[in-house]
């Protein structure tokens, strides 16, 4: 297989959720930085091999923001990383305050307190699943609707401050929005959010409390410039960071792990020595999506040879990085052994993902206790015959075990 001077069309086509198209191999080997035609129709570059996208994960010369909006590539129809977010000429100003109001959310002090919290939810789902198992007639319950599903959503709406009564609604809007097929209605998804977000902060201003929706509204008493649309950006942010993505890698790495009994067996064996490494196995082989990170130049730059023009529209693929032959051995096999560590699952730079901790520990308590309480699981259907989400992230739509 080599690759031809058409430009390629995303997304390609890969023979299961857990194997990516095996172009991207050759992509990593002979176009490292290569136009491509987005799921929207627009032009792009997708860069894919490991040392190119950890540089440009870090270059500020690359941005979220464009110099020139209304004629910006489009990366999908979908209501969240779509196209360009934010002010061109404030942009780096703006991330980094942006980055000093969420610090406080992601504090030891948060974390320890969502700890807790974290795995008073998984061992409910857990017990939850057991009783569905022991009433289903074939055994068979779904570990996606049941826990990798609800989890997320649960945490993040308890960082956000979000009304258990609304966290039904709440999961709605985020899969709506998320969806890049539904066209129109992902985009109605974003509005009717944004109302409730401002609705939210209305009563958090007269009833403040220790979660991210509170500081907000805190910060913007304080700072005249900071209003409703900021605020919900960074929700809507946080949500899809925090969320959507932890949803993907939970149902990813039980396939990861299900599909390879050894690993699973010694995970079983050890919850407690082996789940770090497993975490970190999962987040460099179950990068969300199929497409990649949406980046747009801010100044004409060489990469790889290749001549990338200010406002160009550039697709960092942590898929394709993150099993990079050259940066990892035997990079497509499963291994939580493996030495290197440095993968790019949480970004890279000042763009380091900042819920980063959040995650890791949503993952090891999920993955510690479905290794101590249900040390026989195993899947219930093939995994080629699972069905794929149609959401910026992937993963799956079920994930029916049994044990």
């Amino acid at each position: 297989m080599s690759v031809t001077a058409e430009r390629l069309k995303l997304p390609f086509e890969r023979p299961n959720v857990l194997d990516l198209a095996p172009l991207y191999e050759v992509l990593r080997r002979e176009a490292p930085v290569t136009p491509v035609t987005t799921p929207a129709g627009d032009p792009a570059w997708l860069v894919t091999r490991f040392d190119e996208v950890r540089a440009l994960l870090g270059d500020k010369r690359l941005g979220r923001s464009h110099p020139e909006p209304e004629r910006a590539s489009r990366i999908t129809t979908a209501a969240v990383q779509d196209g360009p977010t934010g002010n061109y000429e404030t942009e780096e100003a703006d991330h980094t305050r942006m980055r000093r109001l969420l610090t406080p959310a992601f504090s030891a002090k948060r974390m320890r307190m969502l700890t807790d919290h974290v795995q008073g939810l998984v061992d409910g789902y857990i017990d939850q699943l057991i009783a569905e198992h022991g009433a289903a007639p074939d055994g068979i319950v779904d570990l996606h609707a049941g826990l990798a599903f609800p989890l997320p959503v649960a945490v993040i709406c308890q960082l956000l401050g979000v009304p258990e009564s609304d966290r039904e609604h709440f999961r709605s809007l985020s899969d709506r929005m998320a969806s890049y097929t539904s066209g129109d209605d992902a985009h109605q998804a974003r509005a009717e959010f944004g109302r409730y977000m401002a609705g939210l902060a209305e009563g958090k201003r007269a009833e403040p409390g220790e979660d991210v929706i509170s500081d907000l509204v805190r910060a913007q008493s304080a700072d005249e410039e900071f209003d409703y649309d900021e605020m919900v950006r960074l929700c809507v942010g946080l949500l899809f960071a925090g969320h959507e993505t932890t949803v993907n890698r939970i149902g990813l790495g039980i396939l990861f792990l299900l599909t390879r009994p050894d690993q699973w067996q010694s995970l079983t064996a050890d919850p407690a020595g082996r789940v770090n490494a497993t975490v970190e196995e999962i987040m460099r082989l179950g990068a969300p999506g199929d497409l990649g990170l949406l980046r747009y130049a801010h100044t004409d730059l060489d990469v790889a040879g290749v001549t990338i023009h200010r406002g160009d529209a550039v697709i960092l693929s942590i898929n394709a990085a993150n099993r990079d032959q050259s940066a990892y051995a035997d990079a497509e096999t499963f291994d939580p052994d493996r030495e290197e560590r440095a993968h790019l699952g949480f970004g890279h730079g000042s763009h380091f993902c900042i819920g980063a901790s959040l995650a890791r520990t949503e993952l090891r308590i999920v993955f510690a206790a479905l290794a101590q309480r249900l040390p026989g699981l195993r899947l219930a259907k093939d995994i080629d015959d699972l069905e794929v989400r149609t959401t910026i992230t992937g993963g799956v739509t079920e994930l029916p075990v049994t044990w």
